[in-house]
Formats: structure tokens, C-alpha cells, sequence
């Protein structure tokens, strides 16, 4: 059960409010054998709540929410999101409050082993970790008396970023290819490829060396089963990690709308996560770019010396010095109206 809202009392409705005064947040904990997660809910609020700002830090500017307060009347569609590997579902807060304002429930858990602090090469390519995770959120708020009379069950849509989003093409019925991504890894040295073979990892906050990953030990059944869960209705892929290891079939099979955007344009955009052919291949697929971005764009906006302090603790990755040609303020916007945009076609439009 999810432990989220509890003292607040069950609404009745069913027409969702466009717009509200505040945006809500509640952290609380889905269970799972083995795998409990840390969740975050985002929603539409009234005024009211404590003000917090969630995801603030030393690296990063955090967003600002309303803790506890009440949600608006109404039904509301969901909205899943799934982070990135090594990142936490907070640092989507920026996209995660535009859509509460919008109208969406947004939840989100930090999926273990691919989280700040606690991510290994190991972990990594485990998605159907990350899916059980997504569809257990789904589980939870649908039974749980807190959120049952706020979210629409018939309306769930699904937004993940570079991991995320492989774990989201998959929840939509995408399915991989075990030989296709040691293949693509025994050629190409960068990015998933080199977390695979690096040797390091991190637990408990810490920087720790492990075993380099041989893709082909993975097993193979798993790594190949299907996660497809019926209940999303449309998902929305940033940058999706895996690009190059899905089943061409398993593409065309897809009933839902997938709406794939790539960070940057042309040669910029990296093999790992380009994104055009997967959206050809799928019957309701649209693909978009953001010009003068780069996959760390979708990160949160940066503080002031958060690159010297990342760069002064051995941080190799450009998570606030990447090559964007354009204010990440600026990349967000764009971002943010992309996604909101595809979303409220597909779980507002009329008849919806």
C-alpha cells in the first residue's frame, strides 16, 4: 500500500481541473520484496500545504511545492516518471511541477541500484527491475484510498529520461535484444557502453570498484521478456538509452502513442540514444529534437560553481559544463511545452 496523503480525506469527482493555485508534493514508500522505493507524487493543489523546495542541493536548483496540501477536486490523469541511471526522480522536478500545474497526478520512484549513490554496471541493464518498480507505483495509487478517488486509472501515461526511458518503451510493449546490445557495446566504447566496462560503481554513497560488466552474462530470458503494461496509455522518451538494442517487431506491435524526443540535433545527438528509426517503426510514433541541447540539458538548472565543485570530487561527466548552446532555463521551457503538449493530446483531449 502506498503510504502517501493518508490523512488527507478521499475526494469525489470526476472532471479534472486544468489549473491549480499550488502545486502539492508527498514523499512516501511503495513496498516491494526485496526492493522497497522511495516515491515522489507531484499534483494539482489548492492553497495550502508547508512550502518546500524539493531537490535542492549543492549541484543543483531545486523546485518549489506545497508539502501536504490538498489536492484539487477531480479525477486526474497519472503521469509516471522514471529517472535516469545514476540520477533520482527528484532531479525531474522542474518538468514534474509544470505538468501538476497542467492538471497530472506525476509520480515517480528512485529505482534502486541505478540511483544516486547506489547505481552499479551490474544493475544498469536490468530493466525489468525498473518496470516492476513503475508498475508497482500504478498498483499502489490505484488501491490506496488517498489517491483512488484524485487519479483516473483509464488515463496513465509514462515519461522517462535516457534509462528511464528505455524503461518506459518497455512498460509500452518494446521489447530487447541481448546479442543486438553486446553487439552494439563490442564496437561502440562510450557512454552505457563504458559504465559497462569501467569497473566502478557506487554504494552507499561511495565510489567502489566492481567487476566489469560482460553484457552477455546477463540473462538472456529477462533482459528479453516482455514488461508491457496495458494500462499506459501514451509514453514520452527523452533520449531513451538502449536505442540500438530493440526488437524491430516488438516496435510495430505497439497500439499506443510514443513520442520520442532527442537532446540536440543531427551528428550532436549520440548513437546510444538516438531515436528516429524507433519512432518510424511504431504505428503512433512522433519524433522531435531540441536544438542546441545536450543530454544532460534534462538535468536540473545548475548553481552557481556547481561545475568546479562537481569537477573538484572527480565527476567526469559534463552534468554542469555540457556543450549546450542555449541556457538550460531556456532548454527546459521548450522541454517542458514538448511533453505537456503530447500528454494532454493524448489524457485530456475530449472523450478521453
Amino acid at each position: 500500500m502506498l503510504q502517501l496523503l493518508s490523512t488527507i480525506p478521499a475526494l469525489i469527482g470526476f472532471v479534472s481541473a486544468c489549473f491549480a493555485s499550488e502545486v502539492g508534493v508527498r514523499e512516501g514508500t511503495v513496498a516491494q520484496p526485496g526492493r522497497d522505493l522511495a516515491v515522489t507524487v507531484w499534483y494539482p493543489a489548492g492553497a495550502g500545504g508547508t512550502p518546500t523546495t524539493l531537490g535542492d542541493n549543492r549541484v543543483f536548483k531545486g523546485t518549489p511545492a506545497a508539502r501536504d496540501a490538498p489536492p484539487v477536486p477531480g479525477r486526474h490523469p497519472l503521469v509516471l516518471l522514471s529517472h535516469g541511471s545514476g540520477s533520482r526522480v527528484q532531479a525531474m522536478g522542474w518538468l514534474a511541477t509544470e505538468l501538476a500545474k497542467a492538471g497530472f497526478v506525476v509520480a515517480g520512484p528512485n529505482h534502486p541500484g541505478t540511483t544516486s549513490g547506489d547505481s552499479t554496471p551490474a544493475d544498469t541493464p536490468k530493466l525489468w527491475q525498473r518496470t516492476g518498480d513503475l508498475s508497482a507505483v500504478i498498483d499502489a495509487m490505484t488501491v490506496d484510498p488517498a489517491w483512488s478517488n484524485v487519479i483516473d486509472a483509464d488515463r496513465i501515461g509514462v515519461v522517462g529520461f535516457s534509462l528511464g526511458g528505455a524503461a518506459a518503451m518497455e512498460l509500452a510493449g518494446a521489447r530487447a535484444d541481448l546479442e543486438a546490445y553486446a553487439s552494439y557495446c563490442d564496437g561502440y566504447k562510450k557512454w552505457d557502453c563504458a559504465w559497462f566496462a569501467g569497473g566502478t560503481g557506487y554504494v552507499d554513497e561511495e565510489r567502489v570498484t566492481v567487476d566489469r560488466l560482460d553484457l552477455r552474462s546477463i540473462e538472456r530470458a529477462r533482459f528479453e521478456q516482455s514488461n508491457l503494461d496495458r494500462r499506459i496509455k501514451t509514453a514520452v522518451l527523452a533520449d531513451p538509452g538502449l536505442a540500438q538494442a530493440y526488437d524491430a517487431q516488438s516496435l510495430t506491435e505497439i497500439a499506443i502513442p510514443m513520442h520520442f524526443i532527442n537532446l540536440g540535433e543531427g551528428e550532436t545527438i549520440p548513437l546510444a540514444v538516438i531515436s528516429d528509426k524507433l519512432a518510424q517503426l511504431t504505428p503512433k510514433g512522433s519524433y522531435a529534437t531540441v536544438a542546441g541541447a545536450t543530454h544532460f540539458s534534462f538535468l536540473p538548472e545548475c548553481k552557481d560553481g556547481a561545475a568546479d565543485l562537481l569537477k573538484s570530487v572527480g565527476e567526469i561527466d559534463p552534468i554542469c559544463s555540457d556543450e549546450a548552446s542555449r541556457p538550460r532555463g531556456e532548454l527546459h521551457a521548450e522541454m517542458i511545452r514538448l511533453v505537456k503538449d503530447r500528454l494532454v493530446r493524448d489524457l485530456m483531449a475530449p472523450g478521453q
